[in-house]
């Protein structure tokens, strides 16, 4: 997933690591050394094994004792530290105290401070350390962020949500001192993922928690479905009702999509086959009265979740979208769901604004996220709209649909890894 957002990311750092590299040559200002280059997303790598304190490095009493300040939200930390992390060799052949720097760093990676621990499978190579320390410039970013920016909106990236990004990542990035060349490497990982983390943290509750709150009152969670036509807003009702199924709820289906024969035939198709019962009316029936009798049949059954499946329309039929404030009134739906195709990138953050301008949406499902290599739309979308991002569709099958967690997101775009798990 996100394979062309990822390079745009690591390339960053390459580009700023040869620019900085190339004026510290000018100004005579390097010193090789022999050791591992550490690769961009080697610093997302989580340890398997926790570091043996013995072979830990202290720092001198000269040094002064280590400070950390740390700031936590939902799914990231950030954490400041006086110790600059030289490596042992370092420490031993120049007998210089450890220079006190601040440091941001996230807690899904952490610094090692033993050259053994340090090593990663990119190999032994030159690593240039600079004789004097250099600081981050303005002008060391600024050809390479616009860079970035251009990238970003490449892989479908909003407008604002790429010049958030790079504005953040400049913040971070000038006036950083840097005494060798994995410094650069390591902070502009750090200012990436923390801009990221950012940008994704929509706060919102989910859905099974709506549930549960309802249950507690003796009423079911009402869930109507938007979206234009193929985004597979009926494919997604089948999953997510296959998914409270398998929670033990009792969802009910209201085929509110009258306006294709074909269409209620397909929602009661994947009704059968997970094994929930649908409410439908004939083709041309009024489908806010489908919807309410979903709704009527789920309380007088206990039945604790209503999904009611609309038809897709274009943000622009005006007539379509009237019937869909209709079908709102008279169901008052406790959330309604915006889903959209994540593969249509832009398209896909442009629909839901003007789904959320008629009618208020509650949340967002993108569909085929597996086959997303841009990402643009999963990293837009809820920032556009101020509306978190509540499912991911991963797949064809019943069960390949995942609850979004920002921390999942941000281990996507920030490992090498092709392959990580798709696990609830």
């Amino acid at each position: 997933m996100f394979e062309s957002l990822k390079k745009k990311l690591s390339r960053t750092s390459d580009k700023l690591e040869e620019e900085i590299i190339e004026e510290a040559k000018q100004e005579d200002n390097l010193q090789e050394e022999s050791g591992n280059k550490r690769s961009f997303f080697s610093f997302g790598r989580k340890k398997k094994e926790e570091i043996d304190e013995s072979k830990m490095i202290e720092a001198p009493e000269e040094s002064g004792e280590e400070v950390k300040e740390e700031k936590k939200s939902r799914f990231w930390s950030r954490s400041k530290s006086d110790d600059s992390n030289e490596e042992a060799d370092d420490v031993k052949e120049s007998g210089e105290e450890i220079e006190e720097e601040k440091e941001e760093k996230s807690h899904f990676w952490s610094r090692n401070k033993n050259k053994d621990e340090d090593e990663s499978p990119e190999g032994k190579g030159g690593l240039f350390s600079f004789v004097r320390e250099k600081t981050i410039s303005e002008k060391n970013v600024e050809d390479i962020l616009w860079e970035l920016e251009m990238g970003l909106l490449e892989a479908d990236v909003a407008m604002e949500v790429a010049t958030e990004v790079v504005e953040s990542v400049k913040n971070d990035l000038v006036g950083r001192r840097i005494k060798r060349s994995s410094d650069i490497t390591e902070y502009t990982y750090n200012a990436l993922r923390s801009a990221v983390a950012e940008i994704i943290d929509i706060p919102g509750k989910s859905m099974t928690e709506m549930i549960e709150e309802k249950k507690a009152q003796g009423e079911p969670l009402v869930v109507m479905f938007v979206g234009i036509n193929g985004t597979g807003k009926t494919t997604t009702i089948g999953k997510l009702a296959n998914y409270y199924l398998k929670k033990g709820y009792t969802p009910v289906i209201a085929a509110s999509d009258t306006f294709r024969a074909g269409a209620i035939e397909q929602v009661t198709y994947h009704a059968d086959n997970v094994g929930v019962k649908i409410i439908k009316h004939q083709k041309g029936s009024d489908p806010a009265a489908v919807a309410f009798d979903a709704v009527e049949h789920a309380r007088a059954q206990g039945k604790e979740l209503v999904l009611i499946d609309t038809a897709g329309r274009m943000q622009t039929n005006t007539n379509l979208m009237d019937e869909m404030k209709k079908i709102k009134r008279v169901s008052n739906p406790d959330l309604v769901i915006f889903v959209g195709d994540a593969l249509t990138g832009n398209d896909a953050t442009q629909q839901a604004v003007k789904f959320n301008e008629a009618i208020d949406i509650d949340g967002v499902i993108l569909t085929k996220a597996d086959a997303d290599s841009k990402g643009g739309a999963s990293l837009s979308i809820g920032y556009v709209i101020k509306k978190p991002i509540m499912f991911l569709g991963v797949g064809q099958g019943y069960d390949d649909i995942k609850e979004y967690d920002a921390e999942w997101m941000l281990n996507q775009l920030f490992s090498e890894d092709e392959g990580v798990a798709i696990e609830e």
